[in-house]
């Protein structure tokens, strides 16, 4: 009996063994495996970050006219910065990928030259065995030497296919030696890219010794304008507050409109079919009374609403508005920008001061720099909302996607009005100069996530790569 028991304790702790060591490998085999891009990609991100750095670098002369240092100009610094960074970066995933093309191409040289050796022994010695059979006399000797008409019609097809076994030897030698060459020449041209690379990574370091000393310059002239700063910090906080506010009180206006719209649509689909109309009900009296009834010597005390469901619908669209908040929302991350040609100088989000490191800045959308009297596009259809200002001299345009909105802040002039409906890139207006006189415009998306509730979006993680 124990060594029944015993024996069923280790069957157990086999099979737990063996169901572990079975999905730890489907668990493996589930995980992602990372594929590194290739070289192609590689090169076309280096172009990229490159185009983005010489675009900067045509700020920077812009922003240079104006003898004193700026914030504009630090940012720019900075993004130039990071992007040389990220360009080397680059470049040594570059070199990477082509050391492994090189290993990978010397052994293919290497197995190719083994087959050719191997090749040319065997012709070698079907060259011999020509040569010991070279004579006439030996060839009539073969095929006399056969049994009946079968066996010498058969050591005919024999001396045939081993002529073509030649042939084919000749052409396989001859076909292994331009697959040698041509690597060899894909080979020499790898190691001059390599080369290439190196000589670029090595000037890149150099230039960004140049930017991080640039930079430094830049912060030590603005260091003794910290009050400055914080005044401007301040302020631009205050407007911002009371841009967003103005935002969430359009959207929560246009909510409203849009649940009044598609209610009466609602009456008149009914209506069209014959159905009755069931009108909104008034709230109930809840005042207490002894008797059960309300007490209308009491005060009238509304009952609470109830908390929206999490799933509830973010806003009450009509059909045409689902499909272009759907069309919308299947364009993330390949949304025009709303500039023919610009840089983002400040991203979106709460982040460090460019400068005073402890003040942090939040910023509901990206900046974007262009250039001077650029036209502003709309990044998508939609139906302008509302043009407005909250005071200043810069015009602000929203434009409603379904339950989307895009907001164009920092316009000098607009070119649309109220209602008025907009396609991709069609120009909305002109940008205008921030406080330190550099084209500057302030992009934001929002979207009515729930009854009241609108939640501002990464603008970055929604703009595509081309302008």
């Amino acid at each position: 009996m124990g060594i029944f028991v015993s024996h069923s304790r280790f069957l157990m702790r086999k099979s737990c063994l063996l169901f572990l060591l079975a999905f730890s490998f489907v668990a493996t085999a589930q995980q992602k495996e990372y594929v590194p891009p290739t070289k192609a990609q590689l090169e076309a991100k280096r172009k990229e970050i490159q185009d983005a750095i010489n675009d900067t670098e045509h700020q920077l002369e812009e922003i240079k006219k104006n003898k004193n240092a700026t914030m504009s100009q630090l940012r720019a610094l900075q993004y130039k910065l990071a992007q040389r960074q990220t360009l080397i970066g680059n470049i040594n995933e570059e070199i990477g990928s082509i050391d492994n093309t090189i290993v990978s191409s010397s052994k293919e040289i290497m197995t190719l030259k083994q087959k050719l050796e191997l090749l040319k022994v065997r012709y070698a010695q079907s060259l011999r065995y020509a040569y010991q059979t070279r004579s006439s006399y030996d060839m009539l000797a073969f095929l006399f030497s056969s049994q009946d008409f079968n066996d010498a019609v058969r050591r005919m097809k024999y001396l045939k296919k081993f002529r073509e076994f030649r042939k084919q030897q000749v052409d396989q030698i001859r076909q292994t030696q331009n697959q040698i060459e041509h690597k060899i020449g894909d080979l020499n041209k790898e190691k001059q890219e390599k080369d290439q690379l190196l000589l670029n990574q090595k000037q890149q370091t150099v230039a960004l010794q140049g930017d991080v000393q640039q930079t430094n310059t830049v912060i030590q002239g603005l260091k003794g304008k910290e009050a400055e700063l914080a005044k401007e910090i301040e302020k631009n906080r205050i407007v911002a507050n009371r841009i967003n506010k103005a935002i969430g009180v359009i959207i929560e206006r246009e909510m409203a409109a849009a649940l009044k719209k598609a209610e009466d649509e609602e009456k008149r689909r009914l209506a069209a079919a014959g159905k009755p109309v069931t009108p909104a009900s008034n709230p109930k009296d809840t005042r207490p009374a002894g008797n059960g009834k309300p007490d209308p010597s009491l005060p009238y005390i509304a009952p609470k609403p109830k908390p929206a469901k999490a799933d509830a619908p973010p806003l009450m669209m009509t059909p045409t508005e689902v499909a272009l908040a759907a069309n919308f929302e299947g364009n993330h991350g390949k949304l025009y920008w709303p500039v023919a040609q610009g840089s983002i100088s400040d991203h979106f989000g709460t982040h460090p001061h460019p400068l005073a490191k402890s003040v942090m800045v939040d910023q509901a959308g990206i900046d974007i720099r262009t250039s001077p009297s650029a036209a502003v596009r709309a990044v998508f259809e939609g139906t302008v909302s509302s043009v407005f200002s909250t005071g200043g001299s810069d015009l602000i345009v929203i434009i409603q996607h379904g339950n989307y909105f895009t907001v164009y802040n920092g316009l000098a002039s607009v070119s649309v009005k109220n209602g008025q409906h907009v396609d991709t890139r069609q120009p909305i207006g002109i940008v205008a100069n921030n406080d330190e006189g550099e084209p500057t415009v302030n992009f934001q998306i929002w979207k009515s996530a729930g009854k009241g509730a609108k939640v501002k979006l990464n603008p970055e993680t929604w703009i595509g790569k081309a302008h």
